[in-house]
């Protein structure tokens, strides 16, 4: 039988991993990178549980992000002790190529399904992703 979860895994991973090639940046980069800009500026500290990795790890991301050009480090104004990150506007990576032709691909094949059957797929897509989360946050300690 099939391991679908793991051949639908690889297959995420490594389509993550062709979109942050084509960035200059690793897959864990791009995720962050994704988190800064749908977020807003956000303090360090909170970028960690977002990506379910620790202080270690997370420096170097965002020391290579601000290497890139795509992040800088800012004082937070409201509590000038706190390190905001804030994405340069200028540099965000224009990604809407890549993603448009996922969309219609997905799109293509998903309208297929009734709305009984998308129902299902969707709660299966929901619950896949909290256990993820639920999983990742287990590893990470």
């Amino acid at each position: 039988m099939r391991d679908y979860g793991w051949e639908l895994s690889t297959a995420v991973v490594l389509f993550h991993e062709a979109v942050a090639q084509r960035l200059g940046l690793s897959a864990a980069e791009h995720k962050a990178l994704g988190v800064i800009l749908r977020s807003g500026p956000m303090p360090i500290g909170a970028l960690a549980p977002a990506l379910g990795v620790g202080v270690t790890a997370l420096t170097g991301i965002v020391d290579r992000l601000e290497r890139a050009g795509y992040v800088q480090r800012r004082p937070d104004p409201a509590d000038r002790r706190r390190t905001l990150l804030v994405a340069d506007p200028a540099k965000r990576p224009d990604l809407g190529g890549i993603f448009a032709d996922l969309t219609a691909a997905m799109g293509e094949f998903t309208s297929r399904y009734d709305e009984a059957q998308l129902a299902v797929i969707t709660d299966y897509l929901d619950n896949t992703i909290r256990v993820l989360r639920e999983q990742t946050t287990r590893l990470a300690g």
